[in-house]
């Protein structure tokens, strides 16, 4: 008889065991569905301020401006004057490369990627025009 009770003993403490996990587990749900209702909150918060942050940014960026006469204005950066020196010295169209190369700066992807990032801004301040992609040429 004896033996009987002890089983007896532990089939309770394994069934308190087993309830107390499963209601652990209800509780860990619980509380993940509260905390991804809060981060569901929090992500729609973060997305109006990023919203209205890259709006009020948008609003103070300068609108082109043209000088008088109808000559356009030059980007404020030293390379931008340079680069037309070597168009007004050249004829035909170059590549950044031949920009590059002629304004004495290294051939490394960086000078060449921003070296051609300018002079697409220059087309599009009418000042250079792309014939081909990545072949500039001074407007006529």
């Amino acid at each position: 008889m004896r033996r009987h009770h002890t089983y007896a003993v532990i089939t309770l403490a394994d069934d308190a065991a087993t309830c107390a996990v499963w209601a652990l587990a209800d509780d860990l749900r619980t509380q993940i569905d509260a905390l991804q209702t809060q981060l569901r909150e929090a992500e729609l918060r973060l997305e109006h301020l990023t919203r209205t942050t890259i709006t009020g940014l948008a609003d103070r960026i300068p609108a082109q401006t043209v000088a008088p006469a109808g000559s356009l204005e030059l980007p404020e950066h030293l390379d931008y004057p340079r680069i037309l020196v070597v168009f007004n010295d050249t004829t035909g169209p170059l590549r950044a490369r031949d920009i590059c190369q002629a304004l004495d700066f290294e051939l490394l992807p960086k000078h060449v990627e921003r070296t051609r990032a300018r002079m697409k801004r220059l087309v599009t301040i009418g000042i250079l025009t792309e014939a081909e992609p990545g072949t500039f040429s001074q407007k006529q």
